[in-house]
């Protein structure tokens, strides 16, 4: 039997057959850091594009939470902001979309401490760290003002105080084998990953390098299927990738991530990502092409927000929806 067909088995042994889609959600798409050598943020032209003032609003955020409620996504996470809100706000963005989609969230918001993590406890399911790579020697080289010891510490804290905790990784950056990767998931005793495949950003190191092939993007994630059959997986694609989900689902991811599924909700690359489940025998959750019939002003109104975020969140929900409804009539 080969890696791909090992890996299907066991994931339809241990978790069926349905997948998803998972909607990360920005906070804003400034970075303290910006020293992370893959990532768009530390160009020149981003620093100078997104200032640290640039805050996405909390309407813009919570209409994200409301479609992705209606559509049937899961939540990866909220991610983004890194060192540009007070903890204070945060929780707040926290606490709404909790409001907004009737359960706890998962987050990715930097190393947090113990004192936050408890203040965090009652809204958050999940803390995942972005380390990018288990890779010690890489993650030193890649990502130098970001060490791996306090995302580990906090991991370990997270673990102990009850809440589940992921890692986020990037395949291509240089990574030479599974072992450390796996080392690392079963030392912290991960519930969930996400692996992304790596976009060469112009401006970085890797502006003229390919990102990795299809094939070996996911012999990474049919590895750690096979190690780990419990072990939630979550796969990132692209615009540029989608025609890989199929194989993605086939390896043994429980969704994909990272595809603008708002931008492109009801064009023919969502309609692809959905056939891709379909062809790998998967029961794809929600739509990432069909636009329910609903009452969307009673469903925001439904909400326990104050007036005035309601208003400004219908607002923002038909601009959305506009925009869907364009690209289902010129499909």
């Amino acid at each position: 039997m080969d890696t791909i067909e090992q890996a299907n088995q066991i994931f339809i042994e241990n978790w069926g057959r349905e997948v998803y889609y998972g909607r990360c959600i920005f906070l804003s798409w400034y970075c303290e850091r910006g020293t992370c050598k893959f990532c768009f943020r530390s160009t020149i032209h981003h620093k100078v594009k997104h200032a640290k003032s640039a805050k996405r609003s909390m309407a813009s955020i919570l209409v994200e939470a409301v479609l992705a409620k209606k559509f049937g996504w899961n939540i990866e996470f909220l991610t983004g902001g890194y060192g540009i809100y007070p903890f204070a706000e945060l929780l707040e963005i926290i606490q709404n979309v909790n409001k907004v989609i009737g359960k706890k969230v998962w987050v990715n918001l930097g190393a947090f401490t113990k004192e936050q993590l408890e203040q965090l406890k009652p809204y958050a399911e999940g803390i995942c760290a972005s380390i990018e790579t288990a890779e010690e020697n890489l993650h030193d080289e890649i990502c130098p003002d970001k060490p791996i010891k306090p995302y580990s510490e906090m991991l370990k804290t997270a673990k102990e105080m009850g809440f589940k905790t992921s890692i986020a990784i990037i395949i291509g950056l240089g990574e030479k084998n599974t072992e450390l990767l796996h080392n690392f998931i079963k030392e912290h005793q991960l519930d969930r990953i996400t692996f992304y495949a790596l976009k060469p950003v112009k401006g970085t190191i890797f502006e003229n390098k390919q990102g990795p092939t299809t094939e070996y993007y996911t012999d990474w994630i049919a590895k750690t299927r096979i190690k780990f059959p419990k072990l939630e997986i979550i796969a990132g694609t692209t615009a540029r990738r989608y025609k890989e989900a199929e194989t993605l689902f086939r390896v043994g991811a429980n969704a994909i991530t990272k595809f603008p599924a708002t931008k492109l909700f009801g064009t023919e690359q969502a309609q692809a990502v959905e056939e891709g489940a379909k062809k790998a025998e998967r029961t794809f959750k929600g739509t990432l092409t069909k636009l329910p019939d609903i009452d969307w002003d009673k469903e925001v109104d439904s909400l326990e927000l104050d007036s005035k975020l309601k208003e400004q969140l219908k607002e923002k929900l038909k601009q959305y929806l506009d925009s869907m409804e364009n690209n289902i009539k010129n499909k």
